[in-house]
């Protein structure tokens, strides 16, 4: 039995363990923490974990990210939430990737994790030479989004989503055609659809960079969508446009083959977008 002053079960613990009782001052279950793990305690200041981190990569744990790397990460994740809430993407499908500030590679969401599940820790970085830092693997897709940024540098933000109606049209390997002026906010006379390549490879890669010249969006045949702009929310946005006239276009389809409007109608459009919804003043 303890005696008085020492808490219930302390003996029994230290013959269990085998360890000295804890002193005073000395945060419970250190000593059983350091045995485990066969590694000191994390001296103050330390995040926790970050020995046991560094010890399974078999390397130094990553530096602490820049504040607005920290912020860029939480609003991937923020991006990746929002696009299922939307509709255009469901469950761990699609993924997500921002720009770094200063243009040193990118980060993008994680492989085989929920969004709901993800934290800004398991946000993956990646430079602009393909190297990953972090403690998860990359979307499996990360290559396409390397070489878009690679080839495209007015791109900041891409969201990949395996949307339902997109994805109708692109396991039909079509893809959407001037049915409506709304495909000019797309950045140019109709929507393409990739090529089909099998997902994480750099021939897809390749298929997605050429479907994607000259626009802001594509399909990528028997899979899903690719949407891209100067900032999350536009990338994001586009996504939802690109989702809402492939739903009206299947629609038409089921009656007839809507018509197409004329390609000097659909250039008059994209111009019209490039200063829709700008300030009066917008570029001096």
């Amino acid at each position: 039995m303890s005696p008085p002053g020492r808490p219930k079960g302390e003996y029994r613990s230290a013959k269990r363990e085998g360890t000295p009782v804890n002193p005073p001052g000395r945060p419970k279950g250190e000593y059983r923490s350091a045995k485990r793990e066969g590694t000191p305690v994390n001296p103050p200041g330390r995040p926790k974990g970050e020995y046991r981190s560094a010890k399974r990569e078999g390397a130094r744990a990553s530096p602490p990210p820049a504040d607005g790397e920290r912020a860029l990460r939480s609003a991937v994740i923020a991006t990746a939430l929002a696009m299922n809430a939307r509709g255009v993407n469901r469950g761990k499908s699609g993924n997500v990737s921002a720009r770094l500030p200063g243009g040193d590679g990118f980060l993008v969401t994680p492989t085989g994790l929920t969004y709901e599940e993800t934290r800004p820790k398991d946000i993956v970085a990646i430079t602009d030479d393909g190297a990953a830092r972090g403690s998860r693997l990359p979307s499996s897709e990360w290559r396409f989004h390397l070489d878009i940024y690679r080839a495209r540098p007015d791109v900041d933000a891409i969201v990949h989503t395996h949307a339902p109606f997109a994805t109708t049209l692109a396991c039909l390997s079509r893809g959407i055609p001037a049915f409506h002026y709304m495909v000019a906010l797309a950045g140019g006379r109709d929507i393409r659809c990739a090529p089909y390549a099998t997902f994480g490879t750099q021939e897809l890669s390749d298929r997605a960079v050429a479907a994607l010249d000259g626009r802001k969006a594509c399909l990528l045949a028997h899979h899903g969508m690719i949407a891209v702009g100067a900032s999350l929310s536009a990338a994001l946005a586009l996504a939802v446009e690109v989702e809402t006239l492939a739903e009206i276009y299947w629609r038409a389809l089921s009656i007839a083959q809507p018509e197409t409007l004329a390609d000097a109608e659909m250039d008059l459009m994209v111009e019209k977008f490039r200063t829709y919804g700008q300030p009066r003043n917008a570029g001096g």
